[in-house]
């Protein structure tokens, strides 16, 4: 992939980044006013969460490689 390629995926991962850590809050919310909460459901968008980091801090790595001075 090229710079404006990997730049592209970046912004996408970080769009669906920034959308499961709303659903995780509006999921927590909605349970919290029913009186119970899916915690498997919000287990795995954590964990989807989690892997989008990752693959966000990737990306971030090949597109800023550490510098030594």
């Amino acid at each position: 992939m090229n710079e404006a390629e990997l730049q592209k995926r970046l912004e996408l991962l970080r769009s669906e980044h920034r959308d499961l850590d709303a659903a995780i809050v509006a999921l927590s919310e909605a349970g919290q006013e029913k009186g119970f909460t899916d915690q498997l459901q919000i287990a795995r968008l954590k964990k989807r969460k989690l892997r989008l980091k990752d693959q966000i801090a990737i990306i971030e790595d090949t597109l800023l490689p550490d510098i030594i001075a």
